[in-house]
Parts: C-alpha cells; structure tokens; sequence
C-alpha cells in the first residue's frame, strides 16, 4: 500500500539508495552529512560490499543477476515499505533513467530524488530526446531512431555515419553498453555486445 501523503517540503525521514558501488558509497555520505538515515540494498553478489557497510541499514533484494535485484522495481519498494524509506535515490545507471521507476516510487507515496518521471520520459532515452531536440529545431548529431533498432539497421547506420562510430545504450548511463566501432569488420559483434550489456544493465537494449 502507498505510504500516506507527506507534507510538502517536509523533510526525509529515511533515503533508500536503489545502486550499488561508489555512488552508493557517496550517497550514504550525503546522508550522512545530512543527518537523514541511509539505507542500502544488495544483491547476494554484493553481501559485504562497501556500500552495504556504508550505510545506515542494509537490505537484500534478490540474486546476484541486476534484473532480479537492482533492475527490479517491485524488489526495491518492498525494501522501502520494509525499512521505513520515505525517499529513494537511484543513483546513476540502473533505474535511475527509467520514467516507470520514478513513477512507481510516486504511486507509492515515497520521494524520487531525481528528474520528474515526465521529464525522464522525454530526455532519459537518448534516442526520444534527440528526435525531441530535433523537432524543437535544435541541431543534433546523426544515430539511431525507434524504427532501425535491429542489428541490421544500426549496422546501415553505422555505414552512413562513418567509422569511428559509437554505440551506446540509449538508456544507459556510467559507461555500460557503449563500444566504439574502428572496423566493420567487428561490427556485428560489437554491436550485438553492446545491445547485450545494455539489457543486463539497466533493462533495455535500446542503442543510440
């Protein structure tokens, strides 16, 4: 069940930190500094990771795979609704560029530390927020759209645009899922490696 309705501009009673690594180090910090209790999650890969020291308190969320544990937004509001969190921060990665996420924390009464979930809908996918940019007049580099999402379409456009040529998660963030092409020879498989680490990452493999 949602939590109640909290007043505006109260101030957080417990931060959930949905990420894991030196963000969620930094973000336990934060709280820290802050005088708000932190709480961390983990994976059964991560039982003793820095960040779960970090933090205030510490809760399990599922196996080691990311889409079973920190890709999994049921798993990460019942550890909100289990420790008290009021708010969630995502960190970078993961669901931090997900509109469902941010809108799910909503619908259950907890404060997303983040974008609004409409404005991630706009500009957390690379690919929208470029055709956005691109019908507002702003000029952009040329890449992928919705409609050339198979390997044999990011390859036509990876010829189009030229080597060197970068390929990137669309919804990616911190790195993962991006490789840069030099041959096309290679290019397949780059490609597909990068779809691949995109999904396990942050559960679309989306390229931009």
């Amino acid at each position: 069940m949602p939590r109640p309705a909290r007043a505006a501009n109260a101030p957080l009673e417990r931060v959930l930190i949905a990420n894991r690594g030196e963000i969620a180090v930094r973000i336990a910090r934060a709280c820290r500094e802050a005088d708000i209790p932190s709480v961390a999650v983990f994976s059964d890969a991560d039982v003793d990771a820095p960040h779960v020291l970090s933090a205030d308190h510490a809760v399990r969320i599922g196996p080691a795979t990311p889409s079973e544990s920190y890709l999994s937004i049921p798993a990460l509001l019942a550890a909100a609704r289990a420790t008290g969190a009021d708010a969630i921060h995502p960190g970078y990665g993961f669901l931090s560029e997900r509109a469902a996420f941010a809108r799910a924390c909503e619908d259950a009464g907890l404060v997303f530390i983040g974008p609004p979930a409409a404005a991630i809908e706009q500009m957390g996918s690379k690919v929208s927020a470029r055709e956005l940019m691109a019908s507002a007049g702003v000029p952009v580099v040329p890449g992928l759209t919705p409609a050339n999402q198979s390997d044999a379409g990011v390859l036509a456009a990876v010829r189009d645009v030229g080597l060197p040529a970068l390929v990137k998660a669309s919804a990616g963030g911190g790195g993962k899922g991006m490789r840069v092409l030099r041959d096309l020879q290679d290019a397949a498989e780059m490609i597909a490696a990068a779809r691949r680490e995109a999904q396990a990452a942050f559960g679309d493999g989306t390229l931009y």
